[in-house]
C-alpha cells in the first residue's frame, strides 16, 4: 500500500514516455503496472501549499491559498497579463520575475486536434506529454512571458487553443502537417515577437505514450463522488489513468488528494 498527496505525474521522454507517481517517500513507475488491478482510496485533503487539510479549491491549492499566493494567479493561466517585464508586481514581484523573465516557447500541438500552446522553454517536451499530443512544433522562442501570451492570443484567433481531452483520451487523432500550419500562421504574429520567429526550426517531435488499450468511451473518475475505486490499468496518457473498463483518472486535475494505491 502506498499513500502520498496526489501532485503532477513526472515524466520521462523516452519511447514510449515514462511516468513516474510521486508517492512521498516512494515512487511508483506507472509503466511497470500497465495491465495490474490498482485500488484507488481517497484519504483526506492537503493543500498543495499550506499543507493543512482543508477541501482543494483549484490547482492543488485550498481556497485560501489560490487567492494568495503567486503560484495560482491569472498570469499562469492567461501568460498575456504578465507584467513582470515591467517591474510591475501581481502577487509577489520576485517570483513573477523569476518565472516570467524567463525564454517561452510559443508551439503547435497535435493531441485531439492542432491547437497553439506556451510554455517555458525548459518544459519542453514536458508540457507536451501532459497534454497528450503525440506530435509538436516550436513557432516562437521569446524571451519573457508576456511576448509568448501576446503570441498566443494572437494566433488563436486562427487556430484552437483548447485540447478534446476526451478525443484525446480515445485517440481519435489523425497525424498534422505542423509545418504548413506554422508557416499558415506566421503573419499573424504581433511585430514585437516576430523577431523571434523560428523559421528554420522544421523537426516535428513525435511521442509515444504507454497504452496498451485505449478506451471506446471515456467515463471520468471523480473521488469525490466515488472515493473508491479498483479497476486495471491499461495505458497511461497525458495526466490520465486509463483502465479497462473505460475508466480514466485525471492525475493533476486531483492534486491535494491524498490517496491510498494498492496494487495486486
Amino acid at each position: 500500500m502506498y499513500e502520498g498527496v496526489l501532485t503532477k505525474m513526472k515524466t520521462e521522454f523516452s519511447s514510449p514516455i515514462q511516468y513516474y507517481l510521486d508517492m512521498g517517500s516512494d515512487f511508483i513507475n506507472m509503466n511497470q503496472l500497465l495491465d495490474r488491478r490498482i485500488h484507488i482510496k481517497f484519504l483526506r485533503f492537503e493543500c498543495l501549499n499550506c499543507h493543512l487539510e482543508r477541501p482543494i479549491y483549484r490547482q492543488g491549492f485550498c481556497k485560501s491559498c489560490f487567492f494568495d499566493i503567486p503560484q495560482a494567479a491569472d498570469w499562469i493561466m492567461r501568460p498575456e497579463l504578465s507584467t513582470a517585464h515591467l517591474g510591475k508586481e501581481d502577487r509577489d514581484l520576485e517570483y513573477e520575475k523569476k518565472m516570467q523573465l524567463q525564454p517561452h516557447i510559443v508551439y503547435l500541438a497535435n493531441s485531439s486536434n492542432v491547437k497553439v500552446g506556451v510554455t517555458r522553454k525548459n518544459q519542453v517536451p514536458t508540457r507536451w506529454i501532459d497534454q497528450g499530443a503525440h506530435e509538436a512544433i516550436e513557432i516562437a522562442e521569446v524571451p519573457n512571458r508576456y511576448l509568448a501570451g501576446i503570441t498566443e492570443v494572437a494566433l488563436k484567433d486562427h487556430i484552437s487553443d483548447k485540447t478534446n481531452w476526451r478525443k484525446m483520451l480515445t485517440n481519435s487523432v489523425e497525424d498534422a502537417d505542423l509545418n504548413a500550419e506554422k508557416e499558415r500562421l506566421a503573419p499573424y504574429i504581433p511585430e514585437e515577437a516576430k523577431p523571434y520567429y523560428l523559421e528554420n526550426k522544421t523537426t516535428e517531435t513525435h511521442l509515444e505514450f504507454p497504452v496498451n488499450q485505449y478506451p471506446e468511451k471515456v467515463k471520468s473518475l471523480n473521488l469525490d463522488k466515488t472515493p473508491e475505486y479498483s479497476g486495471v490499468l491499461k495505458g497511461v496518457k497525458g495526466q490520465y489513468l486509463i483502465f479497462e473498463d473505460n475508466t480514466v483518472f485525471n492525475i493533476r486535475a486531483n492534486e491535494g488528494y491524498v490517496v491510498g494505491i494498492d496494487v495486486d
